[in-house]
């Protein structure tokens, strides 16, 4: 009967010591599932950060997208505006190279008016001298 009261606490011996590795080990996994779950967990707070970073900076570049397309609104305006302008210079330099080409005009007029001068002042002074000359 001894042999069987040894054999029993050797089977309860062997038995707690399997309960107790079990043990250990649902307790070591847990702790491993813990850190693996705190590990994602931080991984998907990071992800959010970057999220809201990303949609700050987005944010900003459609502030400046807006701020662009009103500075474009406002240049094409002031452009239409000055076409007004434009179109005045334009015929003022038009009408600039008419007068340069009648001032040509006038200034060839003036320069054989003043050959017929000279030459008709000429003709008078010699006439002159020779009526002189011959008294």
């Amino acid at each position: 009967m001894e042999q069987k009261e040894e054999k029993e606490k050797k089977e309860e011996m062997g038995r707690d010591e399997v309960a107790e590795a079990l043990a250990d080990l649902f307790s070591n996994v847990s702790l491993m599932v813990k850190g693996e779950l705190e590990v994602t967990n931080n991984r998907l707070l990071m992800l959010e950060k970057m999220n809201e970073r990303v949609t700050e900076e987005y944010s900003r570049f459609g502030d400046v997208a807006s701020g662009l397309r009103v500075f474009v609104e406002q240049l094409s305006n002031k452009n239409h505006s000055f076409e007004d302008y434009v179109q005045q210079i334009d015929t003022i330099d038009q009408q600039v190279t008419e007068f340069e080409a009648v001032v040509s005009k006038l200034d060839e007029y003036v320069s054989m008016l003043e050959k017929k001068v000279v030459s008709a002042y000429r003709s008078t002074a010699s006439e002159q001298s020779i009526s002189n000359y011959t008294r």
